[in-house]
C-alpha cells in the first residue's frame, strides 16, 4: 500500500518549504545573535547595514522561491 502521487508530491512540498524556511531561520539567528550583528551598541555601524540588507534581501528572496514553488 504505498501513498497516491499526489499526496506524496503535496507532503514532499510542504517538508521542503519547512526545511527551507527553518533553515533560513537558522543561518540570519545565528550571524545575528550570535554574531551580534543584529543588535546596535550605540549607533549602527558596518555589520549591522550588511546584515540588516542581508536579511531583507534574502527574505525576499525566499518570499519569491515560495511563492514560485506553490504557485500562488
Amino acid at each position: 500500500m504505498g501513498m497516491e502521487p499526489d499526496i506524496r508530491d503535496f507532503l514532499l512540498k510542504v517538508a521542503q518549504t519547512i526545511s527551507l524556511v527553518l533553515l533560513w531561520m537558522l543561518i540570519n539567528t545565528v550571524v545575528g545573535i550570535r554574531f551580534d550583528y543584529a543588535f546596535f551598541e550605540g549607533k549602527p555601524g558596518l555589520g549591522n547595514f550588511i546584515f540588516y540588507t542581508w536579511f531583507l534581501l534574502s527574505f525576499t528572496a525566499l518570499l519569491f522561491y515560495l511563492r514560485k514553488k506553490w504557485k500562488i
